[in-house]
Formats: C-alpha cells, structure tokens, sequence
C-alpha cells in the first residue's frame, strides 16, 4: 500500500539497487548496468521450474535468486555496484552508465533510481526509468545538447515510462531519481527524491551536492530537528518529490558543478547515506582508490553498507575526475564563480556548486 501523507509518498526503509548489463550503444558508446535479467528460472531448493513472476517457487515457496540481487558493471570513466542488501527480498534500485565519445572528448552519463517500496512494482519502476533517461542523455551528449536542458528532458522520459507502467488506479508506480552527466570538465547533476550526488575530494572541498526531497529535509531546514533525529523520526524516508504519475509538472532540480581539483562525483541510493550521510566520511571511504579504480571504490562502499547491516538495497556509482586513466587535473581557478543552471526563487550558489534550496 502506497502511504500518502498530504501529497507526500512514504517509502519503506530500504528499496534498492538494480543495475548492469553490457552492450554497445552506438560505435563509440559503451553503456552498462541497465538492470535488466530475472531469476534462472529453476527453484534452487526443488529444481522445479515453475518460477512465479516475483521469482516465488509455486512447488515449495522458496524464492529464487535474481541477476538483479548484485550487480558490477566498469568504464573506466564510470563504474557502478548494485546489491540487494540483507533485509529485502529483491532488489528495488537501477542504475545504468555509458560513456561517448564526442568532438569535445569522452562524455559520461550516469542515472541511479530506487523503486519507491510502498508503491507497487518498484523494481520495475526504477528500471524503466533508468532505461529512458539514459536513452535520452546518451543521444543528447552525441550530439552536443545542453546538459541541463537534456537532464530535464530525461526526467520527463523516465516519469513517463514509469506512469507507463500497469497498476492499480490511483496508485501509481514510483522511484526517485538522480542523474549525472561528465562533460567538458564539469558535471551536470539532476536529482527528483533522496537518491544523492556527493563530491567526493580533498578534505575541504567533498561536499553533499543534493538536497533531499523529503520530509527529513524539511524539518531539519525549518529547524525542527538535528538530521540524526529526522531520519530516525516516522517520517524519515517520506519523500515528497518523485519520477512517476501523480506529482505535476514540478520541474527536476539540476546543478552544474565544477571540480576545484581530482576527486569522485558519487551518486548513490539511501541503503549507502543512511549508514554514512557526511561528504568527509564518504571519501574517507571511496579516496584515493576511485580515483584511478572506481569499480574496486564502488564495492568498497557497497561492502561498507552491507556491513553496516544491509537494511536497504545499495547502489553507488563512481565517476572520477579527471577520468581514470586521464591526465592529471589542476584545480580550476573559477571555482566558486559557478551560476545556478537556472535561477527560480529560492535558488542559491554554494562553493561551486549551485543548487535549488
């Protein structure tokens, strides 16, 4: 049952990951990590073939294991882990990452998103939005389109490919959603829910570059509460923004974000924040190892998760700076003179990020 609370959608702790599955897009695109593939089709307990479609043995019950439960997937440029966690019973994330090559040089897109567990279908969810955003970013960065304009026009795909999805009237599929897009030495990031981007880099600069939708938020920015408490308030995981029907024509928050120096951008679903919220503790984690190995990165922290317990399923992506590999990054000297992508009421410029409030 989808919880609503004054427009908002309440999730369970812990809808996670879904990711890779390899292939070329295009002659020099290489995408990975869509989430596609299902159980083996086998009971593991009673070798019986009749697999119900949530993956339920209908012979003795046991449920079968899905290619989705855990996920890796490499660019080089860009690598993703997706893992079920310990608590769920399939995994509710996607994620989905591509590089081109462009006439301006390597591009990089990333989308993460996490099926809203209270609504139904989450799992499909996430990955029909994953599939369409990325559809939509890949083709604009081949031909040169703005990336921020491109980010919003994949969130319309996404929500429409979720509202797409068949349910129950009045309860509509949904996940959050967060997207990065590597270009021209800058990142463009697009977030709808709690799904996060951090800048992972020096001691001073990593820096939490979202802000959550969500009810946590709200309290904590009118004071209410310290983070700690929010999140472990009723109200914790209750987001109020959201890819899928029922949330208007709000437009997707998008920031550029130019790095000061090397570092990781990370984005990332709650089952990795809820254990490690702080920017510094994250990179204490990932650094320096995304830096020239951001799939061995990428596990360290999913590992970190699931250590930790697992409530949630867990999806990290890591796109270094400069690209693994690369030649070595000076720190830019127009750091902090960045203006928002577009600048509604409310919007404000930090550090060198700019972002809605």
């Amino acid at each position: 049952m989808v919880i609503r609370l004054g427009g908002w959608k309440e999730r369970g702790h812990g809808a996670r990951g879904t990711p890779p599955a390899g292939g070329h897009v295009g002659a020099a695109v290489t995408a990975a990590g869509d989430g596609a593939g299902g159980s083996s089709g086998v009971c593991e307990s009673c070798s019986s073939p009749r697999i119900s479609a949530d993956g339920s043995c209908e012979s003795c019950g046991h449920r079968a294991r899905s290619s989705r439960d855990h996920q890796e997937a490499g660019l080089g440029a860009v690598a993703g882990v997706t893992d079920r966690g310990l608590r769920h019973h399939r995994n509710e994330d996607a994620m989905a990452i591509a590089t081109a090559d462009t006439a301006a040089g390597q591009a990089v897109v990333a989308v993460v998103c996490d099926g809203v567990s209270t609504s139904p279908r989450p799992d499909e969810a996430s990955l029909a939005a994953v599939r369409a955003a990325t559809r939509v970013l890949l083709s604009a960065v081949r031909t040169g389109e703005d990336p921020a304009a491109a980010s919003a026009e994949a969130v319309r795909a996404a929500t429409e490919a979720v509202a797409g999805l068949p349910g129950p009237p009045g309860d509509p599929p949904a996940a959050t959603f967060v997207s990065a897009v590597r270009a021209d030495g800058a990142a463009t990031v697009c977030w709808l829910g709690d799904s996060r981007a951090y800048w992972l880099g020096g001691p001073d600069s990593a820096q939490q570059l979202t802000r959550d939708d969500s009810v946590a938020e709200e309290m904590v920015a009118a004071g209410l509460l310290s983070e700690a408490d929010a999140l472990a308030s009723a109200h914790g995981h209750v987001v109020t923004r959201w890819i899928g029907a029922g949330l208007g024509d709000s437009p997707p928050h998008v920031v550029r974000f130019v790095p000061p120096g090397p570092g990781a951008l990370l984005l990332c679903s709650d089952g990795l924040w809820n254990y490690r919220p702080e920017a510094a503790g994250l990179a204490e984690l990932a650094l320096p190892a995304a830096l020239t190995d951001p799939l061995a990165a990428a596990r360290t922290l999913v590992s970190f998760a699931i250590d930790a317990g697992g409530m949630d399923n867990v999806t990290v992506v890591l796109i270094p700076f400069p690209a693994a590999g690369g030649p070595p990054a000076a720190a830019d000297p127009s750091a902090g003179e960045n203006a928002p992508v577009s600048q509604p009421a409310g919007t404000r410029a930090a550090g060198t990020t700019s972002r809605d409030q």
